[in-house]
């Protein structure tokens, strides 16, 4: 009778979600599987026939202390217990100044300021807002941001401006604000580059430019030099362009520094956070910021303020666990964890690297990422194919188009690790 129940409460499942549900990124006349997941620990999911899956790229870079981390659990019940929700305009509560705190102690030690808002899109937005409102609030009206081609950073408007995949973007273009966009630094065209940002600078009134450090995300795992960027933040400073690093995807260990820009001798003067802020536990978003911009606001004049707000703004329930998730962060087990991902990427990106069909691999910290020698797009029956694969060997891999990535939560064991390289050598030599 159990079984009975249990296979009728799947179909139910599955009904109600075709009835109701639109999901992301997904067209619906043509994808018709939807896998439910009914359970998460550590770094498995479990669906509702029983299968496993180990989520090898943390659930879009989220939970990289593992699903169900008990002490996030714990900090958000004790948390729900004091708090749950209060407006931010007006009041303030223990959770978000000790995380304010936190953040700024171990973020690069010009930011001196942090925004709550609610993802990882609206801390880019607020961070194109800044830049933009900054000169206005200084009398000088700079109407374009500056980005670099194949950028990505979040779905709202100001977020789709700057960034560079028509995939996602093309039926709003023409609703755009003014973006400039710049080829990535890549060490041989360093120079060229260079010369063409000096170009636009003669020429348009540049308020900002935003940048995923060292790594774009979804345009495919994608690294670029740092010492171009370094050249491009130089600069930008001697203009007075503010410079803003989108860390919603690199922050938080994924570069095997807490934050990506802690690499670069050049900070930002923005920094954009979400994802792995609070460990996929509930929905969170910052934007820090130097102490100059919070100046550029700081007037007797209220039209002066940053008039952007959402209603989960520093959440106490997110802002509890967000605070846990700095403690793990900075423990001794989690960077030990960090350093053993990445020196096996190093010896899996040694082994295939040569591979007849690889080609492109590129590893920094926990991220591993290669091309497969097919001409194929972000979305179609071919990149589903390969999807699918990895699935009913009990791996969750999410291929952009023809590239392979890894982001495994930090908690992975050397087991399962293991399990996942071989699944792609096996995809590798059958495709």
């Amino acid at each position: 009778m159990q079984e009975l129940k249990d296979t009728q409460d799947k179909s139910l499942l599955i009904a109600k979600d075709d009835k109701y549900i639109w999901h992301p990124l997904t067209q619906h006349k043509i994808q018709k599987q939807i896998v439910p997941i009914v359970r998460a620990k550590a770094c498995k999911l479990f669906d509702d026939k029983g299968n496993t899956y180990i989520d090898a790229i943390s659930s879009w870079y989220t939970c990289v202390y593992g699903h169900c981390n008990p002490l996030l659990v714990e900090a958000l019940q004790h948390q729900s217990e004091q708090l749950d929700q209060i407006i931010f305009s007006g009041f303030t509560h223990h959770p978000a100044a000790q995380l304010a705190e936190a953040l700024i102690r171990i973020l690069p030690s010009k930011m001196s300021k942090v925004y709550y808002n609610d993802n990882g899109s609206t801390a880019t937005e607020i961070g194109i807002k800044m830049a933009l409102q900054y000169h206005h609030n200084n009398g000088e009206e700079r109407d374009t941001m500056l980005a670099f081609e194949e950028g990505f950073h979040g779905d709202t408007f100001g977020a789709m401006s700057v960034s560079g995949l028509s995939v996602y973007n093309g039926a709003f273009e023409n609703h755009f604000i003014k973006v400039l966009r710049l080829p990535k630094p890549n060490g041989q065209n360093n120079e060229q580059v260079l010369q063409k940002l000096d170009e636009l600078i003669q020429k348009h009134r540049i308020a900002g430019f935003i940048y995923e450090p060292l790594i774009q995300g979804a345009a495919g795992m994608k690294t670029y030099c740092k010492q171009g960027l370094e050249a491009i933040l130089n600069l930008c400073n001697a203009h007075r362009i503010i410079t803003i690093a989108d860390e919603v995807m690199t922050g938080f260990g994924k570069t095997g520094h807490h934050f990506a820009s802690e690499q670069l001798a050049i900070q930002p003067d923005v920094m954009c956070l979400s994802k792995a802020l609070t460990a996929g536990m509930l929905p969170m978003g910052v934007t820090a910021c130097q102490q100059f911009i919070y100046d550029a606001f700081y007037a007797d004049d209220i039209s002066k303020g940053l008039f952007h707000a959402h209603t989960y703004t520093a959440n106490p329930l997110a802002c509890a666990v967000a605070l846990k998730a700095i403690e793990l962060l900075e423990s001794e087990d989690i960077q030990t964890q960090i350093g053993f991902i990445s020196n096996s990427h190093t010896a899996f990106k040694n082994k295939i690297e040569t591979h007849s069909k690889v080609e492109n691999i590129r590893h920094i910290g926990v991220i591993l990422a290669l091309d497969l020698k097919l001409n194929i797009s972000r979305y179609g029956n071919v990149r589903d194919e390969i999807y699918n694969y990895f699935m009913s060997k009990g791996v969750y891999l999410r291929p952009l188009g023809k590239t392979v990535y890894i982001v495994p939560p930090y908690v992975i064991s050397k087991e399962e690790l293991s399990k996942v390289y071989k699944t792609i050598e096996d995809f590798i030599d059958e495709f």
